[in-house]
Order: C-alpha cells, then structure tokens, then sequence
C-alpha cells in the first residue's frame, strides 16, 4: 500500500479524511496538542512549524502523497494571535509544498471561501481574492506560496462543514443541538450566506483532488444557505426546540474577525470532476443514521 500522510489528523476534517482513506493507503496522520489514536493507521506527534521536525517526518515516512489539513482556523483566534497562527497557516504550509515537491508527490492543501470578500458570489476558482479578515489573509498568502513552491498543489477551497462530533473535535452543529437542547437561544445569521457540505462529502471531493487536480478546485455543496436557514432544517430534522432559534444580523454580534457576508462557492468543475454532495437535507438525515447505528 502506498503512503498517506495527512497533517492535523486529530482535526475535525483530518479525522473524517482518516476514516475513508485507511481502507486503500498505509495512513501516518499528524497532531500537535490533542492526542488521537485511530484504528488502522499510524498517528505521531509534530510540531509541523519546526523545519527541521518537518523534514524528518518527511525522511522517517517516506509518504506517496500528502494531505495539509492542519491549521489554525478560527478567524477570531487568528486576529488576535497574528504571528502564532501565521506560523501553522502560512509558514509551514509553504514548507510542506517545498518537501511535496522535493520527493516529487501530490500535495493537497484545505484552504477556505473566506478568502472572498462575500460581496460577489457564487465564487468560482478563477474569481479575485479579496479576504477581509486575517485568517482569510493567511490562507491567500498560503495558496500562493505553495503553488509557488509547487505548481501541482491542488488548493482545496472549502465550504463551511458539518458532521458527527469526533473524538477530539466537532463542527459548528454540535454546539448548536447542545443550546437548543438545553433550553438556552441561539442566535443565528439570516446575513451571511455560505454553501455547506458535511465532512463525509468534502473528505471525498478532497481524494478527488488528489488523484485529479492542480491548482484550485472548489468543493462546496450544491446549496446556498444562511446560518439561521440552516438552524431551521436542523431543528426540523434533528426534531429540536424551535421557540429559541432566534434570527440575527452580522452587525448584532461583536466579533474579533470581520465576516464576509456571502461566501458561498461555485464548485461546477469540481461537480463535472465527479464530486457529488447530497441535499443538505440528506446529508443531516444520514448523520443522524450513523448517530443511531453507534
């Protein structure tokens, strides 16, 4: 079996990109601060912004391929920590490219529609970058140093995601349920726009691109959706609490991080790829299959 090495395994996406690629590949998958262990692959611990660390997980494993998911990507802790997140976000993405193409094989890097300012959308892969917050700013300087570096990187922009919870790591719907749940409001966004798919989906878009991509690639879902809209569908399907879902603008809510207010992703040439999401309503019902079936 050939060797996959997936950067921020403990991750929310890293993790369900371990669980559909340990079938066919020999997976080594990285962490810094939550320890993970996943059955039927190889996880170490690494600081991937020390260079040389780097470079001997590159010698020790040998990988056929690799997949950057790691960083640090919650905007508002990005705006306030400018040079510890640009360390991960930046600096050690363009050394992985580097390495990538040193041993001459494919790079996946997990970039963001927060690179747009969410004034023009839907965003296709050749539209201007324009972000205006500075994890957005990070991933710009990200995708344009590892293509630099290495122009066979496939720069995977991706859409706000979903799923289980896993064992070190959630999704945004997790804290949702748990305020719903416990009787508390939620306050939602009828303002800002994105196009959501949940782990499982962008996982397989992600090994589309490996096989299939240089250069970018979206892989948003087929939906454009506000955050309160889709507060709604999961009340509905998850049968939650509907009296404290409460509606709220962008400008309502104090915020470290400026957020665009529609960022929603034109993925055509990843659909025509073969990249195939289901309805967001689809997608939810089947969360709730593997919830039941644990």
């Amino acid at each position: 079996m050939q060797k996959l090495l997936i950067t921020g395994a403990s991750g929310f996406l890293g993790w369900h990109i371990c669980q559909i690629t340990k079938q066919e590949w020999e997976v080594y998958g990285t962490y810094l601060s939550h320890s993970i262990e996943i059955a039927g692959m190889k996880t170490l611990k690494a600081n991937l912004t020390d260079f040389q660390e780097l470079k001997r997980i590159f010698r020790d494993i040998n990988p056929d391929a690799v997949i950057h998911t790691a960083a640090q990507s919650q905007p508002n802790f990005c705006q306030t920590h400018p040079q510890e997140s640009q360390a991960i976000n930046v600096t050690a993405s363009c050394d992985i490219a580097g390495l990538c193409a040193d041993y001459s094989i494919p790079c996946v890097f997990t970039s963001t529609d927060l690179v747009f300012d969410g004034l023009n959308a839907p965003y296709r892969e050749t539209d201007p970058v324009c972000p205006i917050n500075l994890y957005g700013e990070q991933k710009v300087m990200a995708e344009v140093g590892m293509l630099e570096r290495y122009p066979q990187t496939a720069v995977c922009r991706m859409p706000l995601m979903f799923g289980m919870a896993t064992p070190t790591a959630s999704s945004f719907i997790q804290p949702f349920i748990q305020t719903l749940e416990t009787g508390k409001e939620l306050n939602l966004f009828i303002d800002e726009f994105r196009t959501p798919v949940s782990a499982t989906t962008a996982s397989q878009g992600i090994l589309l691109a490996l096989e299939k991509v240089n250069g970018y690639i979206h892989l948003g879902g087929k939906e454009r959706i506000s955050r309160y809209h889709f507060g709604q569908l999961l009340v509905e399907i998850f049968q939650l609490p509907v009296t404290n879902l409460q509606a709220c603008r962008q400008q309502d809510v104090k915020m470290a991080a400026p957020r665009p207010p529609d960022v929603s992703l034109d993925s055509s040439k990843a659909f025509e790829l073969g990249y195939k999401p289901l309805s967001l309503r689809q997608e939810l019902l089947e969360i709730i299959g593997l919830a039941l079936s644990r």
